[in-house]
């Protein structure tokens, strides 16, 4: 039963990420009085627009998919348009000739069909990964022991060039792990939840607009639509005071940022880095697809930014998880990554202007048997959000919002 005295003083969201948006927004479309804290300019969390240099640019380059319900419903609510996202079926491009694309069939035969006439790929390996999913599917896409994604992939015969193809991609992309460390788990249920799911589950969906319109500025416009409060730029460091004031308050921030705030709540874990390094050519330079795969070299994938946002000859290279890239200085990444542009693309001239933004806690790392904190604490009233506290899915944006919607079912029963 609600307090009522809690009730009238509403809640507190600390953190105005994806999963205290959420949060927030659930709340706050059932009547709660919400104010929402964010000590950064704009919202968004570790998935924002920054401005350096005066230049806006995201943080990173997010990609959403088709199972990403939770997201995708909030921001219908909030009035975020469809058209703020490119939507396409699963299409994986390399620039050295390996092509995945899903079928319009029902799922799963769209995937094993499109896999059956992948480019790049000797036969006997399209068949194997058809066996393998299929394989994956019959046992309920789980584990009897969690053991590494490289190792299952070893198991199956799907460390070929499937599996640096597809397969370690997708675990790069998913879990931001390594395939040696990753949790296969994890893994599993990302495909089971993506490529082996409803029609449109496995859809990509790149977005068109900065990450912070994306859901997050709609959900705080939202939240005040409610009579509810944002407060940008405020950094929060009493909780006890917070809570005195409030009755209820969502942690909403990353498990690195708790200790400052609650650091008996604060779990040690391991981390992985994000890195997005942005050229801007002249208007003219684009790419054949808006989203292509660099097999080989420290570039995972490009993105096209004028294809997707608009901003002509914007090419945002993106480099997922630990190496040798985190030892260079940010003018040598630029360089490098431009290389590895002209070499694979062809001549380019260099570009204007570079800008590597390094989220270097981007996730956590993802490892097999990984322990998640439960949402509720022993703190009366408080209680955690974010993508760590996810108990089957990795640190995604998906993972952020469902922790957060969590979080608001358990204030409102508080």
């Amino acid at each position: 039963m609600v307090d009522q005295g809690s009730a009238t003083k509403g809640v507190a969201v600390v953190g105005a990420g994806y999963a205290g948006c959420a949060a927030a927004v659930t709340l706050a479309g059932r009547g709660v009085p919400v104010t929402l804290i964010e000590s950064g300019p704009v919202p968004g969390g570790r998935a924002r627009r920054v401005r350096t240099n005066d230049i806006e640019l995201d943080n990173g380059q997010h990609i959403l998919s088709g199972a990403y319900s939770e997201l995708l419903r909030l921001m219908r609510q909030v009035g975020v348009p469809s058209e703020a996202m490119l939507r396409c079926p699963l299409e994986l491009r390399y620039t050295d000739g390996f092509a995945l694309r899903a079928l319009w069939m029902p799922a799963p035969l769209g995937l094993l069909f499109g896999l059956l006439l992948t480019g790049g790929l000797p036969f006997a390996e399209r068949i194997g990964a058809v066996r393998f999913l299929l394989a994956m599917r019959r046992g309920s896409f789980r584990l009897p022991a969690d053991t590494s994604v490289a190792e299952l992939l070893k198991q199956h015969a799907q460390d070929g060039r499937v599996g640096h193809y597809l397969w370690r991609p997708l675990c790069v992309s998913a879990l931001n792990t390594p395939a040696e460390a990753a949790s296969a788990q994890l893994f599993l249920n990302v495909l089971r939840d993506t490529l082996a799911a409803g029609d449109e589950a496995s859809d990509l969906l790149l977005p068109k607009v900065d990450l912070s319109k994306l859901f997050p500025e709609p959900a705080c416009d939202f939240v005040r639509s409610k009579g509810g409060a944002v407060r940008c730029g405020e950094t929060i460091r009493d909780l006890e005071a917070l809570r005195a004031q409030h009755g209820r308050v969502i942690l909403a921030v990353g498990p690195h940022q708790l200790k400052a705030l609650a650091p008996q709540l604060a779990p040690e874990y391991g981390y992985q880095p994000i890195y997005t390094c942005y050229l801007q050519y002249p208007k003219e330079v684009k790419l054949k697809f808006p989203m292509l795969g660099f097999a080989h070299g420290i570039v995972q994938w490009v993105f096209d930014r004028g294809a997707l946002t608009g901003e002509k000859g914007r090419i945002a290279c993106v480099i997922s998880t630990e190496g040798d890239h985190q030892q260079m200085g940010q003018d040598e990444l630029a360089q490098a990554c431009h290389r590895e542009l002209v070499a694979t693309l062809g001549a380019l001239p260099d570009p204007e202007w570079t800008q590597v933004i390094a989220e270097k806690r981007a996730t956590i790392a993802c490892i097999p048997g990984l322990a998640r904190p439960s949402q509720t604490t022993p703190i009366p009233g408080v209680i955690l959000a974010g993508d760590y506290t996810d108990p089957e899915y990795p640190p995604t944006l998906e993972a952020a919002v469902r922790s957060g919607i969590r979080a608001a079912a358990l204030a409102l029963s508080v």
